[in-house]
């Protein structure tokens, strides 16, 4: 859990506002934004979307996202940022704008606790000019039989760093020494994953955590959930030469961030068929 980040509450207040009135409006206006996830690459993921499927565990798992770039300017497709509440255009950027300079100040303190020039993780996940931030809300309905639900199944992200906002109702859950743990609502706090590329140029000392989404009978559930990420083609990911040893070699392959991908997707196909 992140505090005295230097995000004001206020402006994470207009952020949950914004982003709860987009998913309470009425199913025919958020269908304006959908996305096309199904095609794969060449579709548009961009978009709202809606999941209610069986997870490989045989749970179903129930949710409504948004899904969209939000950093940097360039890389934003505005067509498809939502045009109501009207406030969810400026609050969102205004906090995406924040959490680029959150990112600067994390990857600085593991650089150093990794005994690295402080600049040095975000020059490897593409510095000023090529990190992006995605960001996914996700919106986890009421649920009756909560048991038989996720809202989404466990995984790691492949990103270099998750910052998570949530509107005070627990689901989040951490893989921690062999079980289970949810994780707490701390207010305004922000609450903060090392994802998969960190792990692979810290060579695993940081870990990528699993984690899951769980639904409630009671309320509903909202997130939101930004990605840092690579860019796509342009960096080779491996573990950094400082953090590799004749005790401790390379424990990953040198990908780019899409290989990266692709080679978690093949993983689960392969899980899934009982490869």
């Amino acid at each position: 859990h992140l505090v005295n980040h230097g995000v004001p509450e206020e402006l994470m207040d207009r952020v949950r506002v914004a982003g709860e009135g987009f998913f309470n409006q009425p199913v025919e206006e958020k269908e304006k934004y959908a996305n096309d996830h199904d095609t794969g690459n060449s579709g548009k993921i961009q978009g709202y979307g809606s999941k209610l499927a069986n997870n490989a565990s045989g749970q179903l798992e129930w949710e409504d996202y948004f899904f969209h770039t939000v950093y940097p300017e360039d890389k934003k497709d505005m067509k498809i940022w939502p045009k109501n509440p009207t406030d969810y255009i400026p609050a969102t950027s205004e906090y995406a704008n924040h959490l680029r300079g959150l990112t600067t100040k994390v990857l600085s303190a593991l650089s150093v606790c990794l005994g690295l020039e402080e600049d040095r993780l975000e020059k490897e996940v593409g510095g000023k000019d090529e990190l992006v931030i995605q960001m996914k809300i996700n919106y986890y309905p009421k649920c009756p039989q909560p048991e038989l639900a996720l809202g989404v199944e466990a995984h790691t992200d492949v990103s270099a760093l998750t910052f998570i906002l949530h509107n005070m109702v627990p689901g989040l859950q951490l893989f921690y020494e062999g079980k289970w743990v949810t994780a707490k609502c701390v207010p305004n706090s922000i609450i903060m994953h090392i994802g998969d590329t960190v792990e692979i140029l810290s060579n695993g000392k940081y870990k990528s955590i699993l984690h899951r989404g769980l639904v409630n009978k009671e309320k509903v559930r909202i997130s939101w959930a930004a990605f840092c990420e690579p860019p796509k083609e342009k960096i080779i990911l491996k573990p950094l030469p400082e953090t590799v040893s004749e005790t401790e070699p390379a424990r990953y392959p040198p990908r780019t961030f899409s290989q990266h991908i692709e080679h978690k997707l093949f993983r689960k196909t392969q899980a899934l068929n009982g490869a």
